[in-house]
């Protein structure tokens, strides 16, 4: 039987000793509007289908979307414009994501981010990103009908290659630069398709709009299949 890291293990984890003190800062003195939740304040675990063809690789929890929730891309309108997205392209059941608590399920795909714990001004630094890449290899190394790859953001397209990199799997030469929809076909079967990160910075500015991200959930369910 597959072993996966486990919730509680990855919501335990305290090796980045700048994001764990921004998290439980976060957590403490919460917002005005959320004044009245409990934060979740910890490392985030991955969300979704562990039998996924479809993998989302993000940057990092939100301090209070998914730092507060517990769920990947839960809470914040980020998190509205992907489950969106998915639901649409037929790997959601609904297009909202509210809370851990809120029925959300996922259909041939799992969510996961580049860093598990949500880092100050959305930077995490190369240190801590190479100290969390395990969690990602981990799942790789798992996910074994895996086919298709969608990478939000510069950050999380080259964490997906370097933790392919350290599993020893070919990358091309040169490598893929990132673009918002750019494919790539990969040694292993996988296709790597790049998005911009559905941050309020990009679709606030129109630099992403509903129907560029729809687009690409839309290649993503055309290389996949039918659900």
């Amino acid at each position: 039987m597959v072993s996966w890291p486990s919730f509680s293990e990855i919501s335990a984890c305290e090796r980045c000793a700048r994001l764990v003190a921004y998290r439980n800062r976060i957590a403490r003195e919460k917002v005005r509007r959320f004044r009245n939740e409990i934060y979740w304040g910890r490392p985030v675990p991955s969300f979704g289908d562990r039998k996924a063809r479809l993998l989302v690789v993000g940057l990092a929890p939100g301090a209070h979307g998914a730092n507060r929730t517990g769920r990947m891309f839960t809470g914040d309108r980020s998190g509205d414009w992907l489950y969106g997205a998915l639901h649409r392209a037929g790997f959601a059941n609904q297009p909202t994501s509210v809370d851990r608590r809120d029925g959300l399920r996922l259909k041939d795909c799992l969510v996961t981010a580049a860093v598990h714990c949500a880092p100050p001004f959305n930077k995490p630094t190369p240190e801590e990103m190479n100290a969390c890449r395990g969690y990602l290899v981990d799942e790789l190394s798992k996910l074994t009908k895996l086919q298709v790859v969608v990478a939000l953001g510069r950050i999380g397209f080259v964490s997906y290659l370097r933790a392919r990199g350290e599993m020893g799997v070919e990358n091309p030469r040169p490598l893929p630069v990132f673009g918002h929809g750019t494919r790539y076909e990969l040694t292993g079967g996988i296709t790597l398709i790049g998005s911009y990160h559905p941050s309020q910075q990009n679709t606030f500015t129109g630099r992403l709009t509903e129907a560029m991200f729809d687009g690409v959930f839309q290649m993503a369910r055309k290389t996949i299949g039918p659900s």
